[in-house]
């Protein structure tokens, strides 16, 4: 058998493909098909599989006439959901798979479970994988998962690098999960065959391991049917039947198959890379791609027994231990597309294209030196799906009540699928997830883009190609943008606006004096021909935040933020959500549906939130009451009844729109809502000069007492009809302006020159996240989650407990204040002028109560600040008095520093820039 480094030399003198054949998957070197025979490291899966007789012999038992959820796929994610279903006490869940369990991707996988990435959430779901293969299943059954627990390496080639890891030990610290940075010469004490000498250090974490996919499916199967569930193997699914009931709501009602159909009010879609076509049969859009993703097992490799498995992000390879070999495998900036995705694939495998996979045959030979000289045992090289984020998709879908997605795992669905599959099912049982999804839930993308090919293809290349890049706090994607553009965009471009996106949305992220930094059409990296961009302005600046330091442009942001302080700034907010609710039943969905009192007289605005069940925060909106209106204008729907205007943060948009739906068509009330996110624009004006400048724009008296806070009026502004709302989200006096979309331009020309004497600047995203947390005012998805509720996140005040009205969440937040908040979301201040980005540990008195969700830097205060829950160690309940009679520090990077912690803003506690003293 060749040896690695033969394959790269052979690689190495084959032709290039020419940029004139384009985009798309390569031909494979052995055809245009899947071959049916590979050597593999799981042979009897795979010979099992190839019974002649396997695909006609029908369904492995008979199909029930009724189920109370059917799983389809009977790979990891749905032998997970199953399992966790049936642990929940469903009774009649059936799993349906079209061959046999495992087939199509998981059969094939490397089986790998890290367990430190850069996200809260995705540790917590890790951490329950391992717990169910590592223990449950083989305490359950006495079946082995084949779980071996030989420990994790990550190299770090660069400083960078190193600091990277040094934040996943951080985060590790506050959910027990044990690792430690490691020096060159450790690593090489620990892993004897790797080459350390180009190392910066490495992180070992003593604890990750493998698994068997086949093992692990096996076991899971076998422990869900003995607590009653089905699993039916050799039956494929048709087509979802789907019902509308009396309020025009689609329904889940029955899946068909070949052999007969099934009656059942809930699907879950598991089918990974056919989870697209079951999808349609449900006219559900499923936003995946699949791609070949491959690696190769070595022959036998002297002394690398019982060594620890390898990720070399900076090489972009893992080597995974395979008993007395090595699997090795990684993500290539140019993976091929698997565009004619075959049904009748299962067991299969693609021919390896070494064009494609030799990139990473030189960084696994660097770092382990002995592989130059190794024979290749197999190549394993199948199909995977992978989504425009590189997160999985889960929840419920937009398009269709009772069908829940559990698919787009991007090659992590055994690592991830126990966290997943427990969370999955308790979205089924109980309306949601326990722990905070919305990084996985389908709800995440905007409906425009989830069926968009070019959209969904670019990010997903994207995403694939840096799945092994260093995650940055403020990095951007540059593919897929330019979708959604709102209309002050070339206005704000020319002015120097570098741009975020967000749920498609080109929104404001800050401004730079050395002129326009247009976001170009995606690239590819410069791979399958395209000629990448030079001299690309906006992808330096993108560069220049590469960094775990204060950017070149940190002062630029601070500018921004004391311009707003000083005299005022202007913030183009279009992208934000603005829906109307209105009709016969509003004000009673009203009541239901938000924490506050918003039955206040027309001209009212509140602050309020939106719950689940739970008490957790699905939302954080404001709501302005509306007077009824006959005629119908962008700026007032007309309605019968009550109405609300509804504005919400644009990149949960969806979300909202989502929540707000799912509860009126739950409850059945009689009312409308309307999405008037692409009719309107949002210009808000902020700071001490404010008034003054609005008061040349605006017909109508602005002072205190003709125009208060929290409270809107139509007006016009240079002309143009606007809705005009006394708010600040940066803790100073302002106004925001709802405009209709023809008008946007003009109303922020007019603001602007008004603006100019009195020292007006324009401000993006990054300065508003700063102002904000310099006043304490919390954001959804960082500060709030819907695993958070308002009392543990300081928000009491916009919950209407003190009244006898029911809403949603509160009888749980009732259940917790009696029992006393066991966390609580807390502010902290960092004296020495160190950069924190979040994840950071929390240390109270010598122990670990927390970590940071949220951080930045205070220009005004001129300090480093964080936010983050805090639990009492002993499991009691955290007063007041517990906050503030801990001594504390942040650790970052390894490194504490001692930080003071707030129960109140620490800037301008009192409120009164908000009521215009100053």
């Amino acid at each position: 058998m060749a040896s690695l480094s033969r394959a790269l030399r052979l690689a190495a003198t084959r032709p290039r493909r020419s940029p004139a054949q384009g985009l798309g998957p390569r031909a494979l070197t052995g055809g245009t098909g899947p071959t049916a025979e590979k050597s593999v490291p799981y042979q009897r899966t795979l010979k099992e599989a190839q019974d002649p007789s396997a695909a006609t012999r029908g369904p492995s038992q008979p199909l029930p006439s009724a189920a109370s959820v059917v799983v389809i796929g009977g790979g990891s994610l749905g032998c997970q959901t199953l399992y966790h279903l049936a642990k929940l006490g469903v009774s009649g869940a059936l799993l349906l798979e079209r061959e046999r369990l495992t087939s199509g991707t998981t059969w094939h996988t490397a089986g790998l479970l890290w367990q430190l990435r850069p996200s809260d959430v995705e540790v917590e779901l890790l951490a329950h994988t391992r717990r169910v293969v590592s223990r449950d299943l083989e305490e359950e059954t006495g079946l082995s998962t084949g779980w071996i627990q030989n420990g994790g390496l990550f190299i770090a080639s660069s400083r960078q690098r190193l600091d990277e890891y040094k934040r996943l030990m951080s985060l590790g610290k506050a959910y027990g999960v044990e690792s430690h940075v490691l020096s060159p010469a450790e690593t090489k004490a620990l892993y004897p065959l790797m080459n350390v000498e180009d190392l910066y250090g490495t992180l070992y974490v003593p604890h990750d391991g493998t698994m068997d996919p086949a093992g692990t499916c096996t076991t899971l199967s076998r422990a869900a049917t003995a607590r009653g569930a089905q699993v039916i193997e050799n039956c494929p699914v048709t087509g979802i039947r789907v019902r509308t009931d009396d309020f025009g709501v689609r329904r889940v009602a029955a899946v068909e198959t070949a052999h007969g159909s099934i009656q059942t009010p809930c699907v879950v879609n598991c089918a990974g890379v056919w989870a697209g076509a079951v999808g349609r049969m449900a006219g559900v859009k499923v936003p995946l791609v699949a791609m070949h993703h491959a690696y190769v097992v070595t022959e036998r490799i002297e002394g690398i027994q019982n060594m620890p498995n390898v990720r070399d992000h900076d090489a972009s390879v893992y080597l995974r231990l395979q008993g007395d070999a090595l699997s090795v495998g990684g993500y290539e900036a140019n993976p091929i597309f698997w565009e004619e995705v075959s049904d009748k694939f299962a067991f299969g495998l693609f021919d390896l294209d070494w064009d494609v996979f030799a990139q990473h045959v030189k960084g696994a030979i660097n770092r382990v030196p002995v592989l130059e000289e190794t024979g290749i045992k197999s190549t394993v090289c199948g199909p995977e799906s992978f989504t425009p984020d590189h997160k999985p998709l889960m929840g419920e879908a937009p398009e269709l009540r009772g069908f829940f997605l559990g698919c787009g795992f991007n090659s992590a669905g055994m690592m991830l699928g126990g966290g997943c599959g427990q969370e999955l099912a308790h979205w089924v049982v109980h309306g949601r997830p326990e722990k905070d999804m919305h990084s996985y839930d389908i709800r995440r993308f905007h409906h425009s883009l989830t069926d968009h090919s070019r959209w969904i293809r670019e990010r997903s290349h994207e995403s694939y190609a840096k799945n092994y890049s260093i995650v940055f706090p403020h990095d951007e994607p540059l593919a897929g943008r330019n979708m959604r553009r709102d209309p002050l965009h070339e206005e704000l471009l020319a002015r120097g606006c570098v741009f975020q996106e967000r749920h498609g949305w080109e929104r404001p992220g800050w401004f730079s004096p050395q002129g326009t930094a247009p976001v170009l059409p995606y690239d590819y990296y410069g791979a399958y021909g395209q000629r990448a961009h030079p001299d690309y302005a906006y992808g330096r600046l993108l560069g220049d935040d590469c960094t775990f330091d204060f950017p070149p442009h940190h002062h630029v942001i601070g500018k921004e933020c004391l311009a707003c302080r000083g005299a005022a700034a202007v913030f183009d907010m279009s992208y934000f959500g603005k829906f109307y609710l209105v009709g016969l039943d509003a004000r009673k969905a009203a009541d239901w549906l938000f924490s506050a009192d918003v039955s206040r007289p027309p001209g009212s605005t509140v602050y309020t939130c939106m719950l689940n069940h739970r008490g957790g925060t699905e939302s954080d909106l404001t709501v302005s009451r509306l007077a009824p209106s006959p005629q119908a204008s962008p700026l007032t729907p007309a309605f019968e009844g009550d109405g609300y205007y509804l504005a919400v943060g644009g990149a949960v948009a969806q979300h909202n729109w989502c929540h707000l739906t799912t509860v009126l068509q739950d409850r059945r009330f009689r009312c409308q809502l309307v999405d008037s996110s692409e009719d309107l624009g949002l210009i808000s004006v902020q700071g001490p000069a404010s008034r003054a400048i609005l008061q040349e724009v605006l017909d109508a008296d602005l002072s205190n007492e003709a125009f208060p806070f929290s409270t809107h009026k139509l007006v016009r502004a240079a002309g143009h009809l606007v809705r005009a709302i006394r708010l600040s989200f940066v803790g100073e006096l302002g106004w925001e302006l709802h405009v209709p979309r023809a008008s946007c331009l003009p109303v922020y020309r007019a603001v602007m020159t008004a603006g100019a004497k009195h020292g007006l600047a324009n401000a993006g995203y990054r300065a508003i996240d700063s102002l904000s947390m310099e006043k304490g005012y919390r954001h959804w998805h960082a500060d709030l989650r819907p695993d958070d509720s308002p009392l543990e996140a300081g928000l009491a005040f916009t919950c209407k407990l003190k009244s006898a009205v029911p809403f949603l969440g509160r009888e749980a937040l009732e259940k917790q204040r009696a029992e006393g908040l066991r966390r609580r979301l807390v502010c902290f201040t960092v004296d020495e002028k160190v950069p924190l980005f979040g994840l950071e540990a929390i240390w109270r008195d010598g122990q670990v109560v927390g970590h940071v969700r949220r951080a930045g830097f205070g220009f005004t205060i001129d300090k480093t600040l964080a936010y983050g829950y805090i639990r009492d160690p002993s499991g009691g309940p955290v007063s007041r008095d517990f906050v503030k009679s801990g001594d504390y520090a942040l650790e970052r990077m390894g490194v504490a520093y001692p930080a003071q912690a707030h129960l109140k803003s620490p800037f301008d506690p009192g409120n009164r820039r908000v009521k215009g003293i100053y």
